[in-house]
């Protein structure tokens, strides 16, 4: 049964790379993500390597390739072996990257990352200043899922005068003032 796992694995990584089908990506993407939340398969995922791919996928430009990276990174993480290989691999800033998206599923699970990925080595990229600016205009989020998540970062992740910092600065820029309309 558990060789059939990882040839099945292999096959999904496989298809993924020869395929020139955007769509087949996306769906082979998509199912190497679900198996990621298996964490019977983090061993199998580690030696296709799996974590490259899919931090490879974060700087592609079709956002769904990227939502379902980011996904797939946020299952592997909680793994104390995937997230020093996430962390090893410079896999913060690409992650950080990913809160600018206009995908809902791809902000909250690069939140969601960021904070599985926060140890105490990691926490100065983690909660570095821009991404705590973030959280504080994500906390102000209408969404409710966005903002309870920045809203528990700000407050499990981040120092008081980290936010405090944080908060002074967003009061300098020019942050959420309309641009002229033409």
């Amino acid at each position: 049964m558990e060789l059939g796992r990882l040839e099945y694995l292999q096959a999904l990584v496989t298809e993924f790379q020869v395929t020139d089908s955007t769509e087949a990506k996306e769906q082979v993407l998509a199912n190497l993500a679900n198996f990621a939340y298996d964490p019977s398969n983090y061993e199998y995922l580690r030696q296709l390597q799996v974590l490259d791919l899919f931090l490879d996928m974060l700087t592609e430009d079709n956002e769904t390739l990227v939502e379902f990276a980011m996904g797939g990174l946020c299952n592997l993480c909680l793994d104390k072996t995937n997230k020093e290989y996430i962390l090893e691999a410079s896999g913060v800033e690409p992650i950080i990257n990913c809160l600018s998206s206009s995908n809902e599923e791809t902000v909250v699970s690069a939140v969601t990352t960021l904070m599985f990925l926060t140890t105490p080595r990691s926490r100065v990229q983690t909660t570095a200043l821009p991404v705590v600016e973030c959280m504080l205009r994500f906390s102000l989020s209408a969404n409710t899922r966005l903002s309870n998540l920045a809203c528990i970062f700000l407050q499990d992740y981040c120092s008081p005068p980290q936010v405090e910092e944080a908060r002074n600065l967003s009061k300098h820029t020019a942050v959420g003032i309309p641009l002229p309309k033409d």
